[in-house]
């Protein structure tokens, strides 16, 4: 299993939405390229998939820019990976083969794992603000 460029970045600039979060200003592709440091036009792209998934919303104009669409304690970081990769892990069993039956359940077990595991972990939690203790997963 390995999660893509993408996905850390959708992360990190979720969590920089996450830091804004309840403010009156909403934020720019400009500001959070630069300090998440994710090339502006790639981002463009990740905002898209973010918005079309529901996690984020955004208004045009002048006046425009991004925002959580919802709480950033109602956010996970497995609706990060949902929207942005599909499945955490993607099973394509093979049902041939004396060990298949075993082999697939255990996977099942495997991703039952890793999804609980990021379905416990919330965008608050990855939005470290200045002189807050550092996270890490």
């Amino acid at each position: 299993m390995k999660l893509s460029v993408k996905v850390d970045y959708a992360c990190r600039v979720l969590a920089q939405l996450a830091r804004l979060h309840g403010g009156d200003d909403l934020a720019h592709i400009e500001g959070l390229a630069k300090v998440e440091a994710v090339p502006a036009n790639y981002l463009v792209q990740i905002l898209s998939e973010l918005r079309n998934g529901g996690l984020i919303t955004s208004r045009r104009g002048k006046q425009g820019g991004y925002a959580l669409a919802r709480a950033p304690e109602k956010i996970t970081l497995l609706d990060i990976v949902k929207v942005i990769e599909g499945e955490l892990l993607e099973l394509t069993p093979v049902g041939a083969g004396q060990s298949a039956k075993r082999v697939n359940q255990i996977w099942r077990e495997v991703r039952d794992v890793f999804e609980k595991k990021a379905a416990s972990y919330t965008l608050d939690k990855l939005a470290v603000k200045s002189g807050e203790e550092m996270y890490y997963i």
